[in-house]
């Protein structure tokens, strides 16, 4: 990614691991790929970064979300069709969307107290910084936003499993268009 020729100064401060198609294109020409799942994992991070360095809702996040889906289906069809599996990469587990959060969040809202409570406990053992403990209220707030995207799917999974979810509702949030807005917190009573 030519960074200083778009005038993104910030772009090496926020994205760890630049990548981009000219590169994947000069490395496969290279023959620097053992295998397509490397090839994978490089087209993977552009995507991420795309997603990352950009804001939930914009055109270019959108435009990423998008072609990071058309690409693990026909990533996925080729391995059928030439009889590879899949390797699940938990480094390239796609960023929730903004509706996605939203869902989730009003998911806790839906579940027994005893529910939230293993999920917090969940929660604190796998990303305990998404986690703001106020002791003197006995309260806990989840932050939605700072749940990392593995966690965030196990933790979808766990609400769901609790009924916090309709597979409607999972439906709805993937084809709902984004809103750049921030999905927000729940606090919750901790007994």
């Amino acid at each position: 990614m030519d960074w200083k020729s778009f005038g993104l100064y910030d772009y090496p401060e926020v994205i760890k691991k630049p990548m981009d198609l000219s590169t994947v294109k000069q490395k496969i020409e290279k023959d620097e790929y053992s295998n397509v799942h490397e090839a994978a994992r490089d087209i993977r991070q552009i995507w991420k970064n795309c997603m990352e360095y950009n804001q939930d809702g914009s055109d270019l996040f959108v435009l990423a979300e998008a072609h990071a889906k058309r690409f693990e289906e026909n990533f996925e069809k080729l391995l059928k069709e030439s009889g590879q599996e899949m390797i699940q990469d938990a480094n390239f587990v796609n960023e929730p969307s903004l509706n996605e959060k939203k869902v989730f969040a009003r998911g806790l809202y839906k579940i027994s107290k005893e529910q939230l409570g293993k999920l917090i406990v969940e929660l604190d053992t796998k990303c305990s910084d998404c986690l703001t403990k106020n002791k003197t209220e006995d309260e806990v707030e989840i932050n939605v936003d700072k749940i990392t995207p593995v966690v965030f799917r196990e933790m979808m999974d766990l609400v769901r499993s609790f009924g916090g979810i309709a597979e409607a509702a999972d439906a709805d949030a993937a084809r709902k268009p984004k809103a750049a807005k921030p999905a927000g917190s729940k606090k919750a009573k901790v007994a």
